[in-house]
């Protein structure tokens, strides 16, 4: 069962594929896999597994009963990634 703020990373390492979806506890996790999918792509396509590739990929919120696009409502953040570097920043000055 799902709850408000749970968190899912989307994946589509062909662009028009259904999505690979995986359930993640952090924001932090989700852009830790995000970046694994991506170099997985890439490292597929430099080693001629697969000719080319477009993919998508991005970290979902459940809210209200349905899956909108993560994004941090204090900053205004909407990219997973700039937001934990810019948290990580901040923690190192304080």
């Amino acid at each position: 069962m799902r709850k408000e703020g749970d968190l899912q990373v989307w994946w589509i390492p062909q662009v028009l594929m259904k999505p690979f979806e995986v359930d993640v506890r952090s924001v932090e996790e989700g852009v830790k896999i995000m970046e694994v999918l991506a170099k997985y792509d890439k490292f597929q396509f430099d080693n001629r597994v697969k000719p080319d590739y477009c993919n998508a990929g991005g970290l979902g919120v459940w809210e209200d009963g349905e899956w909108h696009d993560w994004y941090d409502e204090e900053t205004g953040e909407d990219d997973p990634a700039k937001w934990l570097e810019s948290n990580r920043a901040g923690e190192n000055e304080r």
